[in-house]
């Protein structure tokens, strides 16, 4: 359990989230030319009278003419928000934001968040009928039970766009697809099994009538809530209880679980116990899907019976229900055909897409995401990953076939590869890159000493690293001063603070200065300069890395990177492989992370040198999960004139010596990051997507084209990353943002991974 103290530390960091910036999470951004006169006359008066007319004529047109056919509104009245209760239409604002930008990220749908503040429902009905005009679609949110089955029912009935209440509907399609697999691996027949289900609130329910749906057996279920199992001889059931009421004379949770095969969890924490567990048939399957905590700790589930297989709403166990598997590329699907609804042979369809895609071989970049040499089908195996990138091209066309064979949907489509890839294309946001990352630091988080440890931003990026599991910080720099910076800002940071420059470090600092001696005695460095050496952060950082003491180094972000990577070189030093050490600056845009190379270390590379970072960048980008589609630019296209010369020689080399590699050049930017263009003007290059690392000929072009991309859009980077230094040691941009050395951290933690392997 999380302590008070780290309670309250997390309930400041929540409230600065949502403050800092903009408040909130979601925003409006414009999608049309807006800058001239002539562009406001067509995206306002008189221009904007012609689709009016159009959709007056024919209202279908409004999918043509506007955004209606990607917007979904989140609507609650706020009555039963998370674990929260019933707080209120206002109170629930956060929560409706924050599913709007689950829906953006994961499947590129444009949300509004609608808080209705009304509880009767016919009043709720008839408010969301009369706003539904605006949207494609609507995802009720946090509504109570036994309402929310009446309004969900009227609007799918009174309305002709998809309509759908995820409380009730995310869960049971994400748990009815791990149920299936789930019984596939233990043999069992899902027509035969007994379930108890505990809870009976708005999941509980829509799961249960979805495994029916899939052949389970009512006669076959026990469903339980706070008073015990729901018998046909209780009084005071609402509807949707007595629909699953049966005649028995077993009373409580421990009486119902006996010889049970299956049981789903929907309620409170820890209610199952070891003594019930052993009570159930052979090859249990349990699904504790209370949050955060679970009916059953998992560890404790799997101590108790090797057999059993375990399904949790938690991320750091295997096997997690989690809706967001779901909702997003159901939407999509449904919007993407213009689906009147979401009926039952669409969430059906979903549940099959899930469980199998799990059957299927994992790609690379789950496995490195999860820190995984192999996932397999089975019993820790039985659900897809949320980092799992083919979800959307496997769920959205089978949600958008059901709809067609279904007859609800008013645009079928009719090339699927061509939809697969849009698909693709919609989820290239750099920032999944990111959370992955992170999400596989955590599985083996590393020392990382960070030289500029009296820094705000290097001490509020130690806190999030700390916190967050993904590294374990040291910090360089004056005791005093950090603690100073802890107090000032409220933070909370239990981590090794060394200053080499204090005489209680006098000992450690003659050691190392002893060390960087005897490695550059014979060129020209005497022990007294490496004693004074020793007490420079970048020399001291570099060397604990260098004596195994530390995992990897950071530093930089009050100095030029080249200051900063002359007591790296020196102290670690490069790879025998490597002539000369690189960097790759890494930028995270909508359509998928960019590399840049090399804006940093070599001014002007020569041919050889190019190939080199070439090579060395693709390693880099495969930790990705990223094939690297390579552009070795230059001021011209394909001409060999002048300075481009050495790229064609480099790009010459890189065909004959690695023609598995998608690369060419010389070319022009403008051209490497447009496929089309690239396909009409140049159809001979090998490169036949969009690039996604672009090499240049020399610092200068691309330090001044990525600074260019920073100065004019709003981008998160990654890097530099230094590429070919011995053991993990990276330079940060000076006076690099909080997210930007959190990003570096992260990275570095990954190289110590691999360099561990």
């Amino acid at each position: 359990m999380m302590s008070n103290k780290n309670q309250n530390k997390l309930k400041l960091e929540a409230l600065k989230y949502h403050e800092k910036g903009k408040p909130g999470k979601i925003e409006v951004i414009p999608t049309k030319p807006h800058a001239t006169q002539r562009d406001l006359s067509l995206a306002y008066s008189p221009g904007v009278a012609e689709p009016c007319l159009a959709i007056e004529a024919n209202p279908e047109e409004v999918y043509r003419y506007t955004s209606k056919g990607n917007m979904v509104a989140v609507i609650s009245n706020g009555t039963a928000v998370l674990g929260l209760g019933d707080i209120g239409a206002l109170a629930s604002k956060p929560v409706m934001e924050g599913k709007g930008l689950l829906f953006k990220i994961f499947a590129d749908i444009d949300v509004f968040d609608i808080e209705i503040d009304e509880k009767d429902p016919e009043k709720f009905i008839e408010t969301v009928k009369r706003i539904a005009p605006t949207f494609g679609g609507i995802n009720l949110e946090d509504i109570k039970a036994p309402e929310a089955f009446e309004i969900e029912k009227r609007l799918k009935e009174e309305l002709d766009i998809p309509v759908m209440h995820d409380d009730q509907h995310g869960t049971a399609i994400i748990s009815a697809a791990a149920l299936l697999n789930a019984l596939e691996v233990t043999g069992k027949d899902i027509s035969k099994v007994q379930i108890v289900v505990n809870g009976a609130g708005a999941a509980a329910i829509s799961c249960t009538r979805l495994y029916v749906a899939l052949g389970a057996k009512k006669e076959n279920i026990l469903m339980c809530d706070s008073k015990g199992v729901i018998s046909t001889s209780r009084e005071g059931l609402n509807e949707q209880k007595l629909e699953f009421a049966v005649d028995t004379d077993k009373v409580s949770l421990e009486d119902a679980v006996k010889n049970a095969d299956v049981f789903v969890g929907l309620s409170i924490g820890n209610v199952l116990t070891p003594d019930m567990l052993n009570t159930m048939s052979k090859d249990p399957i349990v699904f504790a899907m209370a949050n955060p905590t679970p009916e059953i700790d998992y560890n404790l589930a799997i101590e108790t019976r090797d057999d059993v297989i375990m399904a949790t709403g938690r991320s750091d166990y295997p096997n997690q229900v989690n809706n967001v598997l779901g909702f997003p590329f159901i939407f999509r699907g449904a919007l993407d055909v213009r689906a009147t609804s979401i009926n039952e042979e669409m969430k059906l369809a979903a549940v099959r897409a899930i469980a199998d895609l799990a059957k299927e071989p994992v790609p690379d970049q789950v496995l490195l995401a999860y820190g995984k040499k192999n996932m397999v089908f089975g019993k820790d195996y039985i659900i897809p990953k949320p980092f799992d990138n083919r979800i959307i091209a496997k769920v959205s066309p089978a949600v958008a076939k059901a709809a067609i064979e279904s007859g609800v949907a008013k645009q079928p489509i009719t090339d699927w590869e061509t939809y697969e890839e849009q698909l693709l294309d919609r989820m290239g946001s750099g920032s999944k890159a990111i959370r992955m990352l992170q999400n596989r630091a955590r599985l083996n988080p590393k020392k990382v000493v960070l030289s500029n440890g009296d820094e705000l931003s290097v001490v509020k990026a130690a806190q999030i690293v700390k916190e967050e599991g993904i590294a374990e910080p040291i910090l360089l720099g004056s005791h005093a001063r950090i603690t100073q910076l802890m107090e000032e800002n409220d933070i909370e940071l239990d981590v090794e603070i060394i200053n080499p420059k204090h005489t209680m470090f006098d000992q450690k600092v003659e050691e190392y200065a002893q060390d960087l001696w005897k490695k550059r005695k014979r060129k020209g460095l005497n022990l007294h300069d490496a004693t004074r050496m020793m007490t420079n952060r970048d020399y001291f950082g570099s060397m604990m890395v260098e004596k195994g003491e530390a995992d990897a180094f950071v530093t930089g972000y009050t100095r030029e990177l080249t200051q900063s990577l002359k007591p790296v070189l020196e102290v670690i030093g490069k790879r025998e492989d490597v002539e000369k050490v690189s960097s790759v600056m890494m930028i995270l845009t909508k359509r998928g992370p960019l590399f840049l190379t090399d804006m940093a270390v070599i001014k002007d590379p020569s041919a050889k040198e190019l190939v080199n970072i070439a090579l060395q960048t693709s390693r880099v980008v495969k930790l990705f999960g990223v094939k690297p589609k390579i552009a070795m630019l230059s001021y011209t296209n394909f001409s060999s004139k002048g300075d481009s010369r050495k790229v064609a020689e480099a790009v010459k080399y890189l065909h004959e010596n690695y023609p598995e590699l998608e690369v060419d050049g010389e070319m022009q930017a403008d051209i490497a990051l447009n496929p089309i263009r690239m396909q009409n003007e140049y159809p001979f290059s090998k490169l036949k997507d969009r690039a996604n690392v672009l090499v240049f000929p020399d610092m200068n072009s691309a330090a001044l084209s990525y600074t260019l991309l920073r100065g004019i859009t709003d981008v998160e980077t990654l890097g530099p990353a230094l590429m070919g230094i011995k053991k993990p040691a990276h330079v940060m941009l000076k006076q690099a943002s909080v997210d930007e050395i959190v990003n570096l951290i992260t990275l570095s933690v990954i190289d110590a991974q691999m360099q561990e392997k």
